[in-house]
């Protein structure tokens, strides 16, 4: 059986909406029990640009690997950091 659920109210902005959101249970408002996984295959993760000293020898050895690899050294540091924190867990 169906849970009775609350109308979403409307909302003019994404801000309004995220203000709403983090003040109410979602439960009220959306029957869970109906919900099914999805899997978005394009959506790229939000990044955000962080500063990080490292000694220059680290920062050439990291730059020597990625180019073994063709891959930018960005992109290894991170693919190391995620790998790193979930041999963590």
């Amino acid at each position: 059986m169906s849970k009775k659920v609350k109308p979403t109210p409307p909302f003019t902005s994404e801000d309004e909406e995220r203000a709403f959101w983090e003040t109410h249970d979602s439960t009220e408002y959306v029957d869970w029990s109906k919900a099914k996984r999805v899997r978005l295959h394009n959506l790229k993760p939000t990044t955000q640009s962080i500063s990080l000293r490292l000694p220059i020898s680290l920062l050439e050895s990291i730059k020597t690997a990625a180019n073994s690899r063709d891959v930018p050294y960005q992109s290894l540091i991170k693919v190391w950091l995620s790998e790193k924190l979930h041999d963590a867990h």
